[in-house]
């Protein structure tokens, strides 16, 4: 009976670990349903924000880490005009582009938000991940508002917090 325990606990854990990994993101067929086409010439307002993410936070040492999901708020803070978003991409702690997660301009609109999901086992990113997010709005519009909630559970121990962007252009 031993025997059959620890075969089926040792199937099971090797089955789990096979699993796998999925890329990070709310429903990618949302991003293709808020496609637009935007002019080269237009009388937008251009604009270029970054935005710190943790995928994971250092924990008891440096040589120890605590894996975290975020979830990237992508917010319209206007209440009549439309937010245009050209660009979402994702950086790891060294700077290196991990992926850009939508190809075309996208739209929110007035009082609109969306969200991008880091999964917990999703690590790629590191300590020191970050965003830079492309936008265009109608001038005079509020700036759009980019946050990060990161969390994660252990046992009865809970931790989270949040980072807002900041407009670098």
């Amino acid at each position: 009976m031993k025997k059959f325990i620890l075969l089926s606990f040792v199937t099971i854990t090797l089955f789990s670990c096979m699993q796998e990994k999925e890329i990070s993101s709310i429903n990618p067929e949302n991003w293709s349903k808020r496609e637009v086409s935007i002019p080269t010439k237009d009388s937008l307002m251009h604009g270029k924000s970054y935005l710190s993410i943790y995928s994971q936070i250092y924990s008891s040492t440096e040589h120890k880490t605590h894996n975290l999901t975020a979830m990237v708020s992508l917010r319209n803070t206007s209440e009549k005009d439309t937010l245009f978003i050209l660009k979402a991409e994702y950086f790891d702690t060294h700077g290196t582009s991990l992926r850009n997660y939508f190809s075309h301009p996208i739209y929110l609109a007035p009082l609109e938000t969306t969200a991008i999901i880091i999964d917990e086992m999703d690590v790629e990113g590191g300590t020191g991940s970050n965003f830079i997010f492309e936008w265009k709005s109608p001038i005079g519009s509020p700036e759009p508002l980019f946050e990060g909630v990161m969390n994660s559970t252990v046992g009865q121990q809970g931790l989270s917090f949040t980072t807002q962007s900041r407009r670098i252009k």
